[in-house]
């Protein structure tokens, strides 16, 4: 019997389950607690205790959202600081690279590090505020199931029709976070050799020689030469005649390498001391000697240009004479004194013969003059 009318209690329009249901609100009980009026709970529970559940549990959703970017925001954070302040790395014999510019290569890593975590920070806000755009829907009892096809069909048109510019995207995300170059580095990127003066996810910008800017999609570089990440080296290619002392001119480059090398102003561009490698090519006229020098980046030209005027000056000094290239004399052809003109025979031309009626009218007129 408890059991028959226990329903029936509960579906009374007069009593409180009957009118904020099994499991009453806040709002509904007290508002049925204080009035005992139907139509009070009923505008209680329709138009204040539905919307002010819903608007707290898409408060709860976004605050969620906030804090859960807020730690990984913070983590990413963390994590490109000490990226930013990495030491230099160690040679296999235990020293540390020489830094010659540290606050240069300090402030291309704190860039570096700065960009990635943007990257990321942003991916990060998309993925958590996309998770709570899609839970506050369903708060609002949208159906996401055909929200979620439709995306997902859209999503795969566009991975389609948009492969190429996926493609530069990934291309330069990763060329961000491998380090393979950055703005004011020097490049070979195939189609172009320049200074690289802005780098997006999508495109890299530099500048050649000749003032030409190029843009050039970050999937279309298959390969690229860093010129100035590290640290570079100046080649220098002297020749000296054939007959020389090998042994003498080593000994005088290295003399002249030396002496840059110990000025202060000049000690600083280079990282080690210059080397003279030796004999780089022969021929039958001369024997170019190799020299290098080791130096911070972008600063190799002017470290070899100095180079040269030095080892120049002191092989001028000893006397050892340049080896010219190969003189090739072009002498004239002698005169050509022309040759006596033959002698032309005279050619005899026969006189014409007079015609017959010509001597018939001499004749008669002859005979005419001797008649009496």
């Amino acid at each position: 019997m408890f059991h028959a009318t226990g329903p029936a209690i509960a579906d009374v329009p007069d009593t409180l389950t009957g009118n904020c249901g099994g499991n009453p609100g806040i709002a509904c009980r007290l508002a049925w607690d204080l009035s005992h009026s139907t139509t009070a709970t009923q505008l209680v529970k329709v138009y204040l205790a539905g919307p002010v559940s819903q608007a707290g549990r898409i408060l709860f959703v976004v605050l969620l959202a906030l804090f859960v970017r807020a730690i990984i925001n913070r983590l990413i954070n963390k994590v490109t600081e000490r990226a930013a302040t990495t030491t230099l790395a160690v040679t296999p014999n235990g020293r540390a690279h020489k830094a010659a510019a540290p606050l240069a290569g300090t402030e291309r890593r704190t860039q570096r590090a700065r960009a990635l975590g943007s990257i990321l920070r942003s991916a990060v806000s998309v993925i958590v505020f996309g998770i709570a755009a899609l839970t506050i829907l369903g708060i609002l009892g949208f159906n996401l199931a055909p929200l979620l096809a439709s995306t997902a069909v859209l999503g795969v048109a566009l991975g389609f029709g948009a492969q190429n510019l996926v493609r530069d995207y990934l291309a330069g995300l990763l060329m961000l976070v491998e380090d393979h170059y950055g703005v004011g580095d020097t490049i070979n990127a195939g189609v172009a050799t320049g200074t690289v003066e802005a780098m997006t996810l999508l495109t890299t910008r530099l500048r050649d020689v000749n003032g030409v800017v190029w843009h050039i999609r970050n999937g279309t570089i298959d390969s690229v030469g860093n010129e100035s990440q590290g640290w570079s080296r100046a080649v220098i290619d002297y020749p000296v005649p054939y007959g020389e002392d090998l042994a003498r001119i080593r000994a005088l480059m290295e003399q002249a390498a030396n002496s840059l090398y110990r000025e202060r102003g000049w000690k600083e561009l280079m990282l080690e001391k210059p080397e003279v490698w030796g004999a780089q090519e022969l021929s039958g006229k001369e024997v170019t000697m190799r020299l290098v020098a080791k130096t911070t980046p972008m600063r190799q030209w002017e470290v070899a240009r100095e180079l040269r005027a030095r080892v120049k000056a002191a092989l001028d000094a000893a006397g050892v004479q340049p080896a010219g290239p190969d003189t090739i004399v072009v002498s004239a052809p002698p005169a050509i004194t022309p040759a006596p003109p033959e002698p032309v025979e005279p050619v005899a031309v026969a006189e014409p013969e007079p015609e017959p009626e010509a001597e018939a009218a001499d004749d008669v007129e002859g005979e005419g003059a001797g008649a009496p």
